[in-house]
């Protein structure tokens, strides 16, 4: 067994030991869900304050507005009831490190690292670059990465694809913000926060 398997089953054993919340209802308690990043550095608990039971969190590289995001805040709303949604991107992003815009093809960047290998890639000075290239997959190219260039003009973009969505109640408010891996703190992005104001 790994260590890190090790590890998680020893800390869900102490977690269940003293576990009382088994009696949480299934709507989230405090009627808002949060799409951010998977990036380690967030923990949506501590900066937006929740607790178990509390709001959905939905989480995906970049904290992008995917289809599958989507689906998952329509279901959040619709059969969960939450009524406001908080799109919350943040510095240092690693999304941000594959450049789009520097690519022949705009997926050939990434789509070349997993042709050339399906290990971890190496971050150096130049960007990602595999260690060795023993053979991956070209099915990267076909994959929609929603790499980031800007991330403010993210927030706004994911925002605006959310509010601009048919399945998406138009009365649900939707804010936009950039966490600061530095400080801390919560960045608020005003032009988004005003794509997502709800239909009056």
């Amino acid at each position: 067994m790994s260590k890190i398997k090790s590890d998680v089953e020893k800390a869900n054993a102490a977690y269940a030991d003293s576990f009382d919340k088994g009696d949480l209802s299934l709507p989230p308690a405090r009627g808002f869900l949060i799409l951010t990043c998977m990036d380690a550095r967030l923990d949506p608990a501590k900066y937006a304050g929740l607790a178990e039971g509390d709001a959905h969190v939905v989480r995906n590289a970049g904290g992008r507005a995917s289809d599958d995001a989507i689906r998952s805040l329509v279901i959040s709303h619709k059969l969960l009831g939450t009524r406001e949604w908080f799109v919350i991107h943040h510095t240092d992003c690693g999304m941000q490190f594959f450049n789009d815009t520097a690519m022949a093809d705009l997926l050939a960047g990434l789509a070349d690292l997993l042709a050339g290998s399906l290990e971890t890639a190496d971050l150096t000075e130049s960007g990602f670059q595999n260690a060795s290239e023993p053979g991956g997959s070209p099915e990267g190219r076909y994959v929609k990465w929603h790499t980031i260039r800007d991330q403010d003009e993210a927030v706004v973009e994911d925002v605006m694809r959310i509010r601009a969505h048919p399945l998406v109640n138009p009365a649900i408010p939707i804010y936009g913000y950039v966490y600061d891996v530095k400080t801390g703190r919560l960045q608020e992005v005003a032009r988004a926060t005003e794509a997502g104001r709800p239909a009056s």
